[in-house]
């Protein structure tokens, strides 16, 4: 466990003196860049001394209930920007803070007071992964999407900068609203950094899975001018009027009334060609679409968009009227690599469903083709399944896809019996088996497949490397009662979507923890060579120390089981992939073949993507957040 370590300056320094004149000293973007590749071109640290990373510095959040009784902070899923030697962060109250890079040390704070609102409504407590910078090359702004604002700060002051929108906020629900009805701001929140290109500051947002009710909040992605906050372009995600491109697959016009739709994970730019990649999420409401039925474009697509006007260019719809929350969770990852000996400039999408879809970045044309299948149909009451989904013949599936009895837990007989048992009444079948009114066990579950970590993406070799999780989910459809939050025919029982393994007490009568409904590995890392799709390896991610401590199997050898979680890794050009995958453990992994050459228990978890920098001192540091409430804080790792 990590003990506290003040922050210090140091006299003893490893590397060149002159650190901000390399590439990749700062990471000036949540994904690194624009394209977010999430790789550092730092090789400071490397595979032959990664085995003596030690803590440097750490800084607390400071965040409890007690500041804000009616919201609760959830888990610190920021990664920071590195600008010179100063970071800059969100913590989960939505607070900006401005640090000392080098040593941790807090420059300034600002408050947006998120929490004055109350809870938001996606159930995950008050969380936020990272803000947005630019500069005119004299002064600089830092942004951050707060709940239904987009607000501006000078990075030198942590000041708001009172020429931009009204006073430095922008309302970013006010010119949402449909059919004579306004978007309840309560409903309307961001967890994911906005991207700044060249004069634009663009937003996504997000909308609670379990509202569902005419009118719910919409997806639109806007655009912003970042001097003057005034609105330039916006994209809706579901077609406006019945002559816009995509109406015709909302069936009796249900593009009108329905909502989400939205891009709540981080999105990347192409910089040269001005193109902007979005990844699309599922309509309201996420497991039934009797109210939508159709393909219903562009939800759960890929979409490519002017980033000057928010036309759009391409696009590619990787669920057909989605059943299954198979949001695209992560940033599309950008990069260069050679197929059949052609230099291609491509877009790689890691999808919840465990697929990885890879497209030409201009033409949006398939680098490799991409079949249309036939899948299971639907009997619910008033829904239409699509008759087919479209399946990449590479690469290969990183995930597990589909759910069988050969996937249920059997560490021992008496366990294997009771997932048995617990799993009888229900449904389960390959990928895109759809929900049903007696419950179907999907693979992916709403983690995916890939969560928002996505992908990091090595241009040395063409190599993405995606951290995967195997775990499913129980999507019981029922008829809910009627509110103002929730107005539908049927919906799914998400109280109970994590399906679970239940034993009965052992001999003294003590309650014994319940088990995962499936067997490991729980998470994995994979590494895919783009230039072919081919790939590369396959390893175990983590461990679950809840599993393997359960006192039914304190007698088993159990091999490494892998650790469920959305956090993704970065890569660095020292050979080497930083990642937690969702646990409490950093784990420093050799590009090559996957083994773990370093790991640091953060003695909670680390919910994040890590980043890494060069301190104006040319020390290479690696940073994460970890923890949530009173006990998030930052954690930096050098070499002595």
């Amino acid at each position: 466990m990590i003990k506290p370590i003040l922050p210090i300056a140091f006299a003893l320094l490893v590397g060149p003196t002159s650190a901000l004149a390399q590439a990749g000293a700062n990471w000036p973007a949540y994904g690194g860049d624009l394209a977010a590749t999430k790789y550092s071109t730092l090789a400071q640290i490397n595979r032959t001394n990664v085995a003596r990373l030690a803590p440097v510095w750490e800084w607390a959040t400071g965040e409890t209930t007690m500041v804000a009784p009616r919201a609760r902070p959830g888990t610190f899923q920021a990664t920071p920007l590195v600008i010179g030697d100063t970071m800059y962060l969100s913590t989960p109250f939505n607070r900006v803070v401005a640090l000392e890079a080098s040593t941790g040390r807090e420059l300034w704070s600002y408050d947006p007071k998120a929490y004055a609102a109350g809870q938001p409504s996606n159930g995950t407590g008050l969380v936020h992964r990272g803000v947005a910078t630019w500069t005119d090359g004299h002064h600089r702004r830092i942004f951050i999407n707060s709940r239904w604002n987009l607000i501006a700060l000078d990075a030198a002051t942590g000041k708001l900068i009172r020429n931009f929108g009204d006073t430095g906020v922008v309302d970013l629900t006010a010119r949402l609203g449909r059919n004579g009805t306004s978007v309840n701001k309560l409903h309307y929140t961001e967890t994911s950094p906005p991207v700044v290109w060249h004069n634009l500051i663009i937003v996504g947002n997000g909308v609670a899975d379990r509202l569902t009710y005419p009118n719910d909040p919409p997806g639109d992605v806007q655009a912003f001018d970042v001097r003057s906050g005034d609105r330039r372009w916006s994209f809706s995600t579901v077609p406006r009027r019945a002559k816009d491109e995509g109406a015709n697959t909302w069936q009796d016009s249900s593009w009108k009334t329905t909502g989400h739709t939205n891009v709540w994970a981080p999105f990347s730019v192409d910089d040269d060609r001005g193109l902007v990649f979005l990844p699309v999420s599922t309509p309201s409401n996420d497991w039934y679409g009797g109210a939508r039925l159709g393909d219903d474009l562009f939800a759960e697509s890929l979409v490519c968009l002017d980033a000057r006007t928010g036309k759009r260019i391409w696009s590619f719809q990787t669920v057909h009227h989605g059943l299954w929350d198979y949001d695209l969770p992560a940033a599309p990852v950008l990069g260069t690599v050679r197929v059949d000996g052609r230099s291609r400039d491509i877009v790689a999408a890691p999808a919840k469903t465990g697929f990885l879809f890879v497209f030409d970045r201009e033409t949006g044309k398939p680098i490799w083709p991409i079949e249309e299948r036939s899948v299971p149909a639907s009997d619910v009451p008033g829904e239409k399944a699509s008759q087919s989904q479209p399946f990449p013949t590479r690469p290969a599936p990183f995930s597990k896809q589909g759910f069988s009895a050969a996937d249920l837990i059997d560490f021992t007989p008496e366990i294997k019996a009771q997932a048995l048992a617990a799993t009888r009444n229900y449904r389960f079948g390959p990928l895109f088996t759809p929900p049903s009114l007696d419950g179907t066990i999907v693979m992916p579950g709403a983690i995916g497949g890939s969560g928002w970590g996505g992908g990091a993406f090595d241009p040395t070799t063409g190599t993405i490397y995606i951290k995967a999780t195997n775990s499913p989910a129980l999507y019981k459809l029922y008829q809910p009662p009627r509110s103002d939050t929730v107005n539908a025919r049927y919906t799914a029982d998400l109280a109970h979507q994590s399906l679970r393994v239940v034993m009965p007490p052992d001999d003294s009568g003590h309650r014994v923890p319940s088990l995962p409904i499936n067997k490991p590995p729980y998470g994995t890392l994979v590494a895919i060579d783009l230039n072919t799709g081919a790939q590369r390896w396959d390893v175990t991610l983590g461990d679950t120390p809840s599993i393997r401590n359960n006192p039914l199997l304190k007698n088993l050898n159990l091999p490494p089981l892998g650790v469920a979680g959305s956090p993704g890794p970065i890569v660095t050009a020292g050979g080497l992939i930083f990642v937690t995958g969702g646990g409490s453990t950093l784990y420093a992994i050799d590009t090559r073949n996957g083994a773990t050459l370093w790991s640091a228990d953060l003695g909670q978890v680390g919910y994040s993507v890590p980043m890494t920098f060069s301190t104006k001192s040319g020390r290479q540091l690696v940073v994460i957040a970890t923890g949530s409430g009173p006990g998030a804080k930052l954690v930096a790792f050098g070499l002595p």
